[in-house]
């Protein structure tokens, strides 16, 4: 297996305790620095933008139980420059960017492009970021960038236009970091037909919208521009690895049309869909990225691991559950305003759970010897020494029972 770790840089409070938002980032920056020396491959990096603590005054707040901040990070290319200045080995990886917000996706493939041609000047560089990029979670951040329903067709087909729109910026953003000149006249055009709605009721409302019963109705494309090419141009194209957010299976193979670009996947997601996954891009994959690599698709998994020295093999089997149900149920407490005992445990499954001897073994029956996993040690958890003891103790005592290295 494959190993990187997730940092998710949440600012919520944890058993009553908020931290800085300066403590936050050292905190960060100890572990990323931590992870580097162990050997983790690649810093996962959670971006989000705007207060959600703010949001929460909104006539429609997203998650109005949740105290703090989502996260903190709302540049992973800054904050890459500052993680390679720090560590010698490991790589960053966003998790994910979004390309809709902030100046969309023309603006987020030149700062790509920015990043990477001042990451790349040294020519015996070789660490790579492995951008992520997706839609966003929540609509109150891509609505500050006119990320808006434009007409009554727009509206009424909003929940399911919402996903053409990020499909139509994953192509501007693919095409020109690879180097396109391009006018928005190049790119596919947006259409609408029954088969992007769940009922027939939902489709006729746009049709109605658009005063028309054809079996597709186009949609003005969302940025427009004339042909333009990014700046720099000359940047180290190697260094960069695209990653789609995005469970969309059409999207998904339609942007291997572009160039190899891999899955990103944040969510927990069945096992079958996971394995149908990797079976159409096995079919699909660019192939100037070689044949498709289960590492092609990273996967997060919650790290609950106990191997303090002051506990036995019981207690800390254990303390390990009941840190586990704590941080799950505080998580979904927060996120939702009341605790679904149902989620906690379907969370608690794409967590790894005890001491080494118990996770090594969840991780052989649960996991693909090739896959590549995310690990998050910070889960709702600001201990910072304890983290990195986490860390430490999953290089030490649990990745030598797999037989395997990072």
């Amino acid at each position: 297996m494959n190993f990187n770790v997730f940092f998710s840089i949440s600012q919520t409070p944890v058993a009553g305790y908020l931290p800085s938002e300066a403590e936050m980032f050292r905190n960060f920056f100890a572990q990323v620095e931590a992870a580097d020396a162990l050997g983790y491959g690649v810093a996962w990096i959670a971006e989000s933008h705007l207060s959600s603590e703010v949001q929460k005054s909104h006539a429609h707040p997203v998650i109005p139980s949740w105290q703090g901040e989502v996260g903190l990070n709302v540049d992973f290319l800054q904050l890459s420059h500052q993680v390679f200045r720090r560590t010698r080995r490991i790589e960053t990886g966003s998790a994910v960017m979004n390309i809709l917000c902030n100046g969309g996706p023309v603006a987020a493939a030149e700062r790509v492009a920015a990043f990477t041609a001042l990451h790349g000047l040294d020519p015996v560089e070789r660490r790579r970021i492995h951008v992520g990029i997706a839609a966003g979670r929540f609509d109150f951040i891509n609505r500050a960038s006119g990320i808006v329903p434009r007409s009554a067709v727009e509206e009424a087909a909003w929940p399911a236009l919402k996903g053409k729109i990020f499909a139509e910026a994953a192509e501007v953003f693919l095409r020109l970091v690879r180097g396109d000149t391009l006018s928005s006249e190049n790119v596919r055009p947006t259409k609408l037909s029954r088969a992007d709605f769940r009922s027939d009721a939902d489709w006729a409302r746009v049709q109605e919208a658009a005063g028309s019963s054809s079996a597709a109705i186009e949609v003005p494309r969302r940025w427009s521009f004339e042909k333009l090419k990014i700046i720099p141009q000359d940047f180290r194209r190697e260094l960069v690895v695209p990653m789609l957010g995005s469970h969309d299976p059409r999207l998904q193979e339609e942007v291997q049309a572009i160039g190899p670009v891999g899955i990103f996947n944040l969510s927990i997601t069945k096992p079958e869909i996971i394995e149908d996954t990797h079976r159409r891009l096995t079919r699909t994959y660019h192939p100037s990225g070689g044949p498709w690599r289960r590492s092609n698709m990273p996967r997060t998994v919650l790290v609950f691991l106990n191997e303090e020295h002051d506990l036995s093999v019981e207690a800390r089997r254990a303390a390990a559950r009941v840190e586990a149900r704590a941080a799950l149920s505080a998580y979904w407490t927060a996120l939702e305003g009341t605790l679904d005992p149902k989620k906690v445990d379907e969370a608690a499954d794409n967590a790894v759970i005890g001491d080494a001897d118990e996770i090594a073994a969840q991780l052989r029956a649960r996991f693909h010897p090739d896959d590549r996993l995310m690990l998050w040690f910070d889960f709702f958890n600001h201990d910072n020494a304890r983290v990195i003891r986490n860390m430490t103790a999953f290089t030490e005592r649990v990745v030598p029972r797999l037989g395997t290295a990072l």
